[in-house]
């Protein structure tokens, strides 16, 4: 059984787990499904805002995708909440990021 399908069987038992569904969506961009890895990364922080390890990853798939306006909220807005939480590894990391986007 590949990744994607373990993933989703253990999903049917924790269908909002977090870890999960963002191992999910890494696995759909492996795959280029990149669509279907955008809705799961959103859903994700939708339902999870404080779940600080997609807000990197979703940007990044924005910003490939040609979005950059919303790559850009999602920066912005994981660099807000990584402040919050005293994360500041992963404040410079989103930051770093969100620089090389706009500059």
């Amino acid at each position: 059984m590949d990744r994607l399908k373990r993933i989703e069987e253990m999903l049917k038992n924790h269908p909002s787990d977090s870890f999960l569904l963002h191992a999910k969506a890494l696995e759909l961009i492996k795959m280029n499904e990149l669509e279907q890895a955008k809705s799961t990364f959103i859903n994700l922080l939708t339902d999870n805002p404080d779940y600080l390890g997609s807000y990197y990853h979703v940007a990044q798939l924005l910003a490939s995708m040609g979005d950059k306006e919303l790559a850009e909220h999602y920066f912005e807005k994981g660099m807000q909440i990584a402040r919050r939480q005293n994360d500041n590894r992963t404040y410079n990391e989103l930051k770093a990021a969100y620089d090389d986007l706009m500059f």
